[in-house]
């Protein structure tokens, strides 16, 4: 520690030096050219003192991070002339970087690594996969200023060694381009020269450098990622989309209003998971699931409570008919008819712009494609658990079908996994008649929001029926005496639970299988592999929704598809990142669970300061008039400011609640706007207006009180 303490004194008392003697007005253009003929005699007296004391001089400058590389670059040109000044500057700046590079290493890496460890996990392994491509690149092409670049890659795992030869490369073509410069500059003795063609043309040189060098890394990247394939001549469409889900219908959509030519392939049914698995069915079946909950508890209203009597079957063909109203939005007719080639098949991609199509009608279809959308979206994820073959199980996509054949509700259900899904249909199942025992391995239900969240979706359930096993993990699943059970284990030891369906809803892996992508070598993690831009391993393949992650959610698959296909049709132009800063969930619990932004918990591991404010229902006219006063708005800002860093609503309606806070985080409208804003009264509504008057009330100018308060008793008296 002493060590690092002294080395960073040396460094700052350095850079303190440097600004107290305004030793930066000696590197700049107009006093080396005021002494310039000076240092020319000195350089032709004794060449090798010159350039060492400018190298050590560069060296140093470039290690400190102080100002005045790029004026010694132009000196170096003006002085030396293009290949000693290039050699000089060279080997001077890339020493100098790694210098740097070092030591922030040296004096920061320890706390970042203790502090940030887990996070930079990733950016590590990227590192380590193509870190010195990465460097090169933006050396050649500075997205940020080289001193940063320095202390930042200190900060990495990447080899020394790697990054001054990676350095050395990047920097050397923009320093040709410098060093040029400063010749032409030397030469400038009067106005007229500035307008000569050499001085100009270095000029425009220096401006169109960054365009012919992210050109060239361009074309050498996509040599490298499209070797061996041969790229078709002429292109059956414009766009190709896979999948038929939201991502896929929204890209498709996208491209046929502007008249691009674009396909649409989908194997199953339109509309994709959402639709027909989803959330329209659970959303269909949670209703159902309430209005019983409500003529159970009738009295909670005034009236005689009585327990509802289950027509399963027409509640499961309520189900149907929902989806099937729907089913006219996501149709091949309607797409069609909007100038999108509806192809029903499975697609297989055979190279990177070639797509093969198994036609369900029983032909084959081949068709190549500028760019292609891959919106493949995921299934539910079945773990390895022994005996699961024997027993059976269902999962989101396979319930309602089976639900379609029983004439009344499960007798016995165990639901797996305590999420979204998992939560909302052992709430609805219990809430329909059903023995319900949900099983969860970590100590709570909901474990993406806060404690206090998690305690209120906890309450919910066992309300509703709901046996609730946390902290129980399901090793298999067995016959016993004709009896289905599943064998779980906690802290007690095992325990045998019986069953009639068990329903596994731990989580949707992306499908990435079939589709051609392994023989491709398109990359595939957990899910497809993509840069900020939605592409992929080859930059014209895209990817929307489950498929490219990182959230599984059906408004954030027609968000990506936004990108993805813009992206794909005029990338050539201009690429758009996708922000998922102000995406929202919602969890359709009763009551619902709605989230934006921040919550606590990922507040802490990001290591941001926040304080919270807090308006609990109870207090809400209208939540007391509808007795649902169970929820509260919860409100993360920066300490001291009305800036909205996350929202958690639980309670009724708190999807459409959230909407509110959605808008004014997008938009950078802060409490008091909220605050200032007039609601309906009474409204579930009022509760984000009285969320932001809490906050207001925490932060009430006690000194401007005081004031008031002494003028008004003076304006008695």
């Amino acid at each position: 520690m002493a060590k690092k303490l002294l080395l960073l004194a040396v460094i700052v008392a350095a850079i303190f030096a440097f600004f107290h003697y305004d030793l930066g007005s000696q590197l700049t253009l107009e006093n080396l050219k005021a002494q310039q003929d000076a240092i020319d005699a000195q350089y032709r007296a004794n060449p090798l003192l010159i350039i060492g004391g400018f190298f050590l001089i560069y060296v140093a400058v470039t290690a400190l991070s102080i100002p005045g590389a790029a004026v010694m670059t132009l000196a170096a040109g003006a002085l030396f002339g293009v290949v000693v000044g290039t050699i000089v500057v060279s080997f001077a700046s890339t020493i100098g970087a790694t210098i740097a590079f070092l030591t922030s290493r040296y004096l920061l890496g320890d706390w970042v690594e203790n502090k940030f460890g887990q996070r930079l996990k990733n950016i590590n392994e990227g590192i380590k996969r193509d870190g010195v491509f990465y460097l090169i690149s933006i050396r050649l092409v500075p997205a940020f200023p080289f001193f940063v670049v320095n202390l930042l890659m200190g900060l990495t795992k990447m080899q020394v060694w790697k990054y001054f030869i990676a350095s050395q490369i990047g920097m050397f073509a923009g320093t040709i381009v410098y060093v040029n410069a400063g010749t032409q500059l030397s030469q400038v003795d009067s106005v007229g020269g500035v307008f000569s063609l050499s001085v100009i043309g270095s000029f425009v040189l220096l401006a169109i450098f960054p365009w012919i060098a992210k050109g060239i890394i361009g074309f050498f990247k996509n040599r490298k990622i499209y070797k061996g394939w041969t790229r078709p001549k002429k292109f059956d469409r414009n766009l190709i989309v896979i999948g038929a889900g939201s991502g896929g219908l929204v890209s498709s959509l996208i491209a046929a209003t502007i008249n691009a030519k674009v396909t649409l392939i989908e194997s199953g049914k339109m509309g994709g998971d959402c639709l027909n698995y989803g959330c329209v069915p659970s959303k269909a079946l949670i209703k159902s699931a309430k209005i019983a909950e409500q003529m159970q508890h009738a009295d909670r209203y005034g009236l005689t409570a009585t327990k509802p009597v289950i027509n399963f079957k027409n509640v499961i063909a309520r189900v149907e008919d929902i989806i099937k109203t729907i089913e006219p939005h996501d149709s091949v007719e309607r797409f069609e008819g909007l100038g999108v080639d509806v192809v029903q098949g499975y697609a297989r991609l055979t190279d990177p712009w070639t797509v093969e199509i198994e036609r369900n009608d029983g032909g084959t279809q081949t068709l190549t494609g500028k760019a292609i959308v891959l919106a493949t979206g995921a299934r539910p994820f079945v773990p390895p658990l022994p005996g699961l073959a024997d027993t059976g199980y269902l999962t989101s996509d396979t319930l309602w079908e089976e639900m379609a054949k029983r004439e009344t509700v499960p007798e016995k259900m165990v639901v797996l996994g305590g999420g979204p899904i998992g939560c909302e249909l052992s709430q609805s199942f219990a809430r329909l008649g059903s023995n319900v025992t949900l099983i969860e391995m970590a100590d709570r239900v909901m474990g993406i929001e806060d404690e206090d969240v998690s305690e209120i979706a906890s309450k919910a359930l066992t309300d509703s029926g709901v046996t609730l096993l946390c902290n129980h993990k399901a090793l298999r699943t067995e016959m016993q005496n004709g009896t289905k059970m599943i064998i779980v284990e906690n802290d007690g030891g095992e325990q045998a639970l019986p069953f009639n369906d068990l329903l596994i809803a731990v989580g949707r892996a992306a499908r990435l299988e079939g589709f051609g992508l392994e023989k491709l070598g398109v990359e595939t993690d957990r899910t497809l592999v993509t840069n900020d831009h939605l592409q992929a391993t080859f930059p014209h393949i895209y990817a929307a929704g489950d498929v490219a992650g990182p959230y599984q959610l059906t408004h954030n698959a027609s968000h990506q598809a936004w990108f993805a296909t813009v992206n794909a049709l005029f990338g050539r132009f201009k690429k758009f990142k996708p922000s998922y800063e102000f995406l929202p969930w919602t969890t359709f619990l009763d009551p619902e669970i709605a989230h934006v932004g921040l919550n606590e918990q990922q507040a802490i591991k990001e290591g941001v300061e926040y304080e919270v404010t807090k308006y609990h229902l109870d207090d809400l006219d209208r939540a007391i008039a509808e007795s649902a006063t169970e929820g509260f708005v919860k409100v993360l800002t920066p300490p001291g400011k009305d800036r909205i860093l996350g929202v958690t609503i639980v309670g009724q309606n708190a999807g459409e609640l959230l909407t509110e806070y959605v808008l004014a985080m997008k938009h950078g409208l802060g409490l008091g706007k909220i605050l200032g804003t007039i609601h309906t009264y009474p409204t579930m509504a009022e509760a984000n207006k009285f969320a932001a008057g809490e906050w207001r009330k925490k932060h009430k100018p006690e000194w401007a009180l005081k004031w008031l308060e002494r003028y008004f008793n003076w304006a008695r008296s």
